[in-house]
């Protein structure tokens, strides 16, 4: 079963939140971090440190993660953000177009995460793993949150929602991109025991949505510090990592995309040709097309677009094989294009659905980029499925929306 533990979270004044709290780190640019360089308490400054450092400086030397502990520093000694003095969970309501997502903010073990409670569906990176590795040891902080999923549990969803309803938000604030961040603190000993107790008991697994390189180097710290012989009882701050865990029904996993620079030296009408033994072909002209089922997809080639669909022979029956990401992957990336690691390859690139099928477009108009797919999004319980097989799905298979803002809490070791 599932260990969360509350934790003395450290946290940005009421009237500072709203300007402090920014995206996650790695869905935005070093350029796009550099925009906000001269807003003094924006979170930027600990999770992008660079934008304080010369152009010129290494984003993974030394230099910047000790930069990231100065300005988290600066704003603990400010007052900037101050830490609760009992262990909390924290309560986490996002709103996008209408639709409400709230998930519960707590510590996961990382015995868990060992163990295979938590559970995972992307290969990380290591070069990526190690950045935040490095940026946890010199903060000795989590300031990122791991995004996992869980089986809806009503007992659980019963005392967060009579919690919302009884007390005022901590923060509520609408962020520039239209996004609103609603954050309660659950600081009740015994309502904060009960929700340990439920998921304890009743919820048997967690599923990382978002944010697996987060978890694994939070997991490796922890191993690290073992190792050092620094954990004594098992309840160091150490042995946990900072999640949001949101019920599956509230989730909507949006299109991951994907762009490639070139035909593997085929002309366009050699390209149309090869995809015609996976896939029955229709052009659908200058409107973008937009998957309406599994197994549909989008091609933007030379101005036009085309619908994609899969015949059955190139539909696989297990858990991974029929996903469309796959079947995109296998039949066309592979196959045709001679692209067999989308990891690696710089020959393609990858567009999250929040950005439209425009920015396909874009891409390819501009000449970066010779042919764009847009595709199916996976779902839910297909993540779930895949996580409890024990497989992997491909590269850049899920994109979830909205996006969780750092800053709001963080977990400190």
């Amino acid at each position: 079963m599932t260990k969360i533990i509350p934790f003395k979270g450290l946290r940005p004044q009421k009237n500072i939140a709203p300007r402090l709290a920014t995206l996650p780190y790695d869905v935005v640019s070093v350029e796009e971090a550099r925009q906000y360089k001269k807003e003094p308490f924006h979170f930027y400054h600990v999770t992008r440190s660079e934008i304080d450092l010369a152009e010129t400086v290494d984003v993974h030397s030394s230099q910047v993660y000790e930069k990231a502990k100065e300005n988290l520093d600066q704003l603990i000694a400010d007052q900037i953000m101050v830490q609760d003095e009992e262990p909390c969970y924290y309560i986490y309501e996002l709103i996008m177009d209408g639709r409400s997502q709230t998930g519960l903010i707590c510590g996961s073990s990382c015995d868990d995460y060992f163990d295979g409670i938590i559970k995972k569906h992307e290969f990380t990176r290591p070069e990526k793993e190690l950045d935040r590795i490095n940026h946890i040891r010199t903060t000795r902080a989590q300031t990122g949150i791991v995004f996992l999923a869980y089986r809806d549990n009503e007992n659980a969803q019963s005392i967060i929602n009579d919690w919302k309803a009884e007390h005022i938000p901590t923060y509520d604030f609408t962020a520039e991109d239209g996004i609103r961040h609603i954050f309660w603190v659950m600081d009740d000993y015994a309502k904060v025991a009960s929700v340990t107790r439920i998921f304890n008991e009743e919820v048997d697994a967690t599923y990382i949505a978002d944010g697996h390189h987060r978890a694994a180097s939070a997991a490796k710290v922890c191993t690290e510090m073992r190792n050092a012989g620094m954990s004594v009882t098992g309840d160091e701050s150490f042995n946990y990592f900072i999640t949001a865990i949101f019920p599956e029904s509230q989730l909507k996993i949006m299109d991951y995309n994907r762009v490639a620079k070139d035909l593997n030296g085929l002309s366009n009408q050699e390209f149309l040709t090869s995809l015609q033994e996976n896939f029955d072909i229709s052009e659908v002209g200058k409107i973008a097309y937009k998957p309406q089922q599994a197994h549909e997809f989008g091609m933007y080639l030379s101005g036009t677009w085309y619908k994609l669909t899969a015949k059955p022979t190139a539909i696989s029956n297990d858990p991974i094989g029929i996903l469309d990401v796959t079947i995109l992957q296998d039949k066309i990336l592979s196959k045709v294009l001679d692209i067999h690691d989308p990891r690696t390859d710089k020959r393609i690139d990858f567009v999250g659905g929040i950005r439209g099928l425009g920015e396909l477009e874009k891409r390819v108009n501009e000449g970066n980029m010779a042919v764009a797919f847009s595709c199916f999004p996976v779902s839910i319980q297909q993540l779930f499925n895949i996580a409890d097989s024990g497989n992997v799905m491909p590269p850049k298979s899920t994109w979830f929306e909205p996006k969780l803002r750092d800053g709001l809490v963080v977990y400190l070791i």
